[in-house]
């Protein structure tokens, strides 16, 4: 498939019956697929979420295991010192930014929100630092809420399988493809499984084609184990 920066994708001609299929042997697959940080409330994950960027989920749920309990609501980001803050958050890597986020984001939740984690969409991406990807995690995972996450997995399986035209930066096109072909009910869970695919079999930089079950509704002809 030719990767495309702008041009509309062809994914509304995908057959129904493949995307049906792709998610019912993923499914069988990886049947503990999920979401892997760890968090107690919609606050957590977003704090956890922030922290990801750029970072492993093992990682951040380390780092969470104190800093939780440091910080229990969205005031006490929000009102931190920033050098503190940093400092805590520093083995998460880029932790300069991700203070500032967290403090600008509880800032908003604090003076809009009353302190708690907002519902929608829309409210969530006002929110400073928060972009669709961040939104649609915690609309999936704390409010049940269907939404796609494209990280660097969803991005990278969604071409590699021909589930969009678009390159892999692209990430809001790529949703919205996915959101055009994916049922509603299953988009979190989607999203999921091919984050655990794509860590476990379909590679980032060589996919291990001959262990991969959905291999025959896939459209990838590169290199491969």
């Amino acid at each position: 498939m030719t990767i495309s920066k702008d041009a509309p994708s062809k994914n509304s001609e995908i057959d129904p019956c493949r995307i049906r299929s792709i998610v019912r042997i993923l499914k069988k697959k990886h049947p503990d697929a999920r979401c892997t940080l760890e968090y107690s409330s919609p606050l957590q994950l977003l704090v956890a979420t922030i922290l990801a960027a750029q970072c492993t989920d093992k990682r951040v749920n380390i780092e969470t295991k104190s800093l939780f309990r440091k910080y229990p609501d969205a005031s006490s980001y929000a009102e931190a010192d920033l050098e503190q803050l940093q400092e805590d958050i520093r083995s998460t890597g880029f932790f300069r930014q991700k203070a500032k986020s967290l403090k600008s984001c509880c800032s908003d939740l604090v003076n809009k929100f009353d302190g708690e984690v907002p519902s929608s969409l829309e409210d969530l991406v006002g929110l400073a630092g928060v972009g669709r990807k961040t939104a649609n995690v915690i609309l999936g995972n704390a409010f049940g809420i269907p939404g796609i996450v494209v990280d660097t997995h969803v991005a990278r399986l969604s071409i590699r399988i021909g589930l969009t035209g678009h390159a892999k930066q692209y990430q809001e096109k790529i949703e919205r493809d996915l959101m055009n072909i994916v049922p509603k009910q299953e988009w979190t869970l989607f999203s999921h499984l091919l984050v655990f695919h794509g860590r476990s079999i379909c590679l980032g930089r060589v996919p291990i084609c001959s262990q991969c079950p959905i291999r025959k509704y896939c459209d990838y002809e590169g290199p491969s184990k």
